[in-house]
């Protein structure tokens, strides 16, 4: 004998499947089965994948609620076509979240192209190759817009920058790179960290 929960059922009126893509086509309607009122300034999208899967959830910005999937896609890499596709499944336009994720689909969702050292930086106008000036260099220009076929920028962006919370684990390692990287390698805490 055997017993199947039937939780999805009451949800599965709200998500289409097309090309691969399970998607949510009524944001507010699943908010209001789950007891939320839909606020957008309250939630913010998150977008990862793995090697099988392409995942956008919303999460709440205190935490208060649980994780709501928006999307999924089964066997879709990270680039800016399927970032497209997605946000344009959940209808990102109407709803103007902001967004977290890592680097790469941060730099995805700018517009930028992803394997090319120079002008790296969404942020700023950081020079990649100029590796003699990293640790000299504290000040890079601000990046003042991101046209494309100039500084990296390959595509039109998807999302304002403004619109992006940037990931603090990677900001945190980077961080932490550049200190090491700074740092008088002749001076005893240098030499506390190699041991």
């Amino acid at each position: 004998m055997c017993f199947y929960r039937g939780r999805h059922e009451e949800f599965k009126d709200f998500f289409s499947q097309k090309n691969g893509v399970v998607f949510c086509n009524d944001v507010c309607s699943v908010m209001e089965v789950l007891g939320h009122k839909h606020n957008p300034d309250q939630w913010h999208l998150f977008i990862d994948s793995s090697k099988a899967s392409l995942k956008v959830v919303l999460l709440h910005n205190g935490s208060k609620f649980p994780s709501v999937p928006l999307a999924h896609a089964a066997n879709m890499k990270e680039s800016y076509e399927s970032m497209k596709l997605l946000l344009g499944k959940i209808k990102y336009d109407e709803f103007k979240w902001k967004l977290c994720g890592d680097l790469k689909v941060v730099a995805l969702l700018i517009g930028m192209r992803l394997v090319y050292t120079k002008y790296c930086c969404f942020l700023c106008e950081l020079e990649g190759r100029d590796k003699k000036n990293h640790s000299v260099n504290k000040l890079w220009p601000k990046r003042t817009s991101l046209t494309p076929r100039e500084k990296n920028a390959v595509n039109p962006p998807l999302v304002l920058p403004e619109q992006i919370y940037l990931p603090l684990l990677c900001i945190k390692l980077g961080l932490m790179k550049n200190f090491v990287k700074g740092m008088d390698k002749t001076g005893r805490g240098f030499e506390y960290l190699r041991n």
